[in-house]
Order: C-alpha cells, then structure tokens, then sequence
C-alpha cells in the first residue's frame, strides 16, 4: 500500500470518527434541551385541596395531634398523682358530659338530614303502584326514625344520668322475662306488618287481572352500549317477535318477519305515553346487563341479554301538569340506565312524555315503521307499500315472502 494511499484512508477514517461524534454530540444536544423543555415546562396542577393526599395528610396530624394532647393529659395526671395530689380532671364527668353534648350534636344531625337531604331523595310519583310504594316507605321512616331517636335518646341521658361518680354502686340486673318479651314481641309485630305490607304492595303490581275494556300499551324498550331503541306495536296492538340470531347491520333489533304482527310495528326516538292507560314494558338487552330506571314512575328493572322481563305501570300525571307542579317549564320525566354497563353509562337516557289519549294518537301516527326499503329488499319483499284499504293482503304478501326467502336460504 503506497504512502499516499494510507495517508487518504487515515484523511478518511479521521473524518467518519469526527462526523460521528458530531452527530451525536447533536443528538445528545437535542435530547438534552428537549429534556430541559419538558422540566422548564410547567406542571399542571390543580387545587391541592381536592387531592386523596390533602385529605389523608390532614387525617394524620389530626390523630398525632390527639395523641399528643393525650400523651400531655397522662403526664399531668401521673405528675399530681406523684406530688400526692387529687386527681385533676374528673374523667367520668367530662365523658357523661360528652355523651349528653354528642346527643344534642346527632339529634340535629338527624333534624339536618330530613329536612336538607330529605329534599333530594325522590320525586313525587306519577303512577298509581308509586303512590302505594311511596306509602310504604314513608310508613317504614316514620316507625325507624321514632325507635332510632328514642334509644338514643334513652341511651345517651342514661350514660349521662348513671355516670360513675364514687357515691354509689352498680346493681346487678341480668334477667328480665317481662322485658325480654316485650323487646322481642313488639319487633317481630312490627317487621311482620312491614313485611306484609311489602309482600302484598308488590303482588298488587306484578299480578294484576287484565281490563278489556282498558288493555295496556305495549313498548318494548331494547337497552345496548350505550343507547335505547323503543319500538311501538303498530295498528294491530301487538308487538311482534324476534331473534338475536337475525341481527344485521340493517335488522338491528332482529325483527323476525315470518311473524306478522313485526310487519306494522314503528320505532320512536322518545317515549310517549297516554296519561291513566297501563303501558306494558318488554325489556331485553342485546350485550351486557343495563338497569332500565323510570323515577318518577318508580319502575326499575334489569335488562339482561337472553331473557326478556315485563313491567307495567300506570301514569297519572301529564308532563304539562308536572311542569305546574314543580313549576319548572323545562321538566321532563326521564328514563336512563341505573346499572354501570361501561364508560358511556352516562349518555343512556330517554325522554318520557306523558300527554293525553289525543296527543298520543296525533303522535303514533307520525312515527316511522320499522320495515324500512332496506329491509324490504334484504328480506325479498314488495318495496312499495301497498294502500292502507288492502293492509290486510299486503302483510300476508309480505309474510308470504319472506316465508319463500328463509326456505330458499335453507334449500
């Protein structure tokens, strides 16, 4: 190898090593003000007073210092203990005194609790089966709230009454019959109405004799993540049946069509009901378990994939005469799901209009069938609709071919 060869490869290689270190003193560099930005950068922080930290830091010195002030009582007790001295603070009397003050604090606590949060428990029913339930809860608050404030009330003037105080000395009471059946038997009487009463108000609802002359409204609501579908039962009053297996991107429902009764039924984008009519719920789910919640109308109820579970009620009051009552002109009954089912739980609630036999009749006529074009032609039927005065012989057409359509998938 000549000189001057050796020379140009040593010229080169010098270069690369100087190239390389340069490269990386530049992306050292680099990542050194891009790290130095990110520390410059302020942190946003919010309020420490709403942090878990906040809290617990403040539950901690409260107990070091209780702990304390009790470590300094010891130490002046044991200090006038040692001197011979009598003791200076009459234990039995601050803890009788703390017992009649801590009395006084809950009974207007209780007060404070019924007339502030009792405000926000719930609204006033506007059905009939909510106005039975709302009897039965009130009954059962009343009888809890008298026996709570009067133990109490017995217990804690006892503890203050009774407190030790070296002149006497505790009598020893461990039986008494007369008491121990009064004690148990007044209870038992009680929890049995209570019981009662729940067992029969709960059969009034679920077991009811159908009126011919004042059938009920049936809707079914279908609950998925995260919305409702409500679908009305049509003309013929039936809602109509279907299958999960013949959900599509089209027949979300899964209306199944060799039914008839599917051929008229409408869907709504909000829940209209007439006012003193029973309406019947069909509650499904098409994933995971949803909790339909109706407040004001006191129905709750689980929609759970692969069952189908039944409520009625009946509204007594109009959304035009609720909205007089709470004077609020943008009231609105509502109904959402009460079950977390996932992180747009929030999003899945419905209007509730309730308005007269009239208003109903004007509203479900402008409601939209179910039977659209597109399942039309997916299930091989006519696309036009036939003439309201051969209703009849269009859903038998209809009905027929589907009929044809599922043999000839089959064959």
């Amino acid at each position: 190898m000549s000189l001057r060869k050796f020379i140009s490869n040593k010229t080169i290689a010098a270069l690369a090593v100087v190239l390389t270190v340069f490269a990386n003193t530049s992306v050292f560099a680099q990542a050194a003000d891009a790290t130095a930005e990110a520390v410059a950068k302020p942190v946003d922080m919010g309020p420490v007073y709403k942090t878990v930290i906040f809290y617990t830091m403040g539950f901690l010195l409260l107990c070091l210092f209780i702990a304390i002030i009790g470590k300094a009582l010891r130490v002046y007790e044991l200090t006038r203990e040692a001197q011979d001295k009598p003791a200076g603070i009459n234990w039995n009397k601050v803890n009788g005194t703390l017992f009649a003050l801590f009395l006084i604090v809950g009974l207007y606590g209780v007060y404070w609790e019924y007339t502030v949060h009792g405000n926000m428990i719930l609204p006033e029913a506007a059905s009939e089966h909510g106005k039975k339930i709302d009897q039965m809860f009130n009954i059962t608050l009343i009888i809890t709230t008298i026996v709570f404030v009067l133990t109490h009330i017995v217990l804690f003037v006892f503890a203050y009454i009774y407190k030790n105080t070296g002149k006497r000395k505790a009598y020893y009471y461990p039986h008494n019959n007369s008491l121990e059946r009064i004690w148990t038997i007044v209870p038992a009487l009680v929890l049995t109405v209570l019981v009662l009463m729940g067992f029969l108000t709960w059969r009034s609802i679920f077991y009811k004799i159908e009126d011919p002359n004042n059938k009920p409204l049936s809707i079914e609501v279908t609950s998925s993540q995260f919305a409702w579908a409500l679908r009305y039962p049509g003309a013929d009053g039936i809602v109509g049946k279907k299958n999960y297996k013949l959900i599509t991107a089209v027949n979300q429902l899964g209306m199944d069509f060799t039914d008839k009764n599917n051929i008229d039924d409408q869907v709504a984008d909000e829940m209209v009901i007439p006012v003193n009519k029973p309406v019947r719920l069909i509650l499904t789910s098409k994933d995971v378990i949803h909790s339909f919640y109706m407040p004001h109308f006191r129905v709750q109820l689980n929609t759970v994939p692969g069952m189908t579970s039944y409520f009625e009620f009946t509204p007594t009051i109009t959304t035009e005469e609720m909205k007089a009552k709470t004077n609020d002109p943008k009231f609105a009954y509502l109904f959402l799901c009460s079950k977390i089912c996932g992180e747009g739980h929030y999003k899945m609630q419905k209007e509730v209009r309730v308005v007269s036999q009239a208003e109903y009749d004007e509203w479900v006529k402008q409601q939209s069938p179910y039977l659209t074009d597109d399942l039309r032609k997916e299930f091989n039927m006519p696309v036009t609709a036939a003439p309201a005065a051969n209703a009849a012989d269009s859903v038998a057409k209809d009905t027929a071919a589907v009929k044809t359509n599922q043999l000839a998938l089959k064959n």
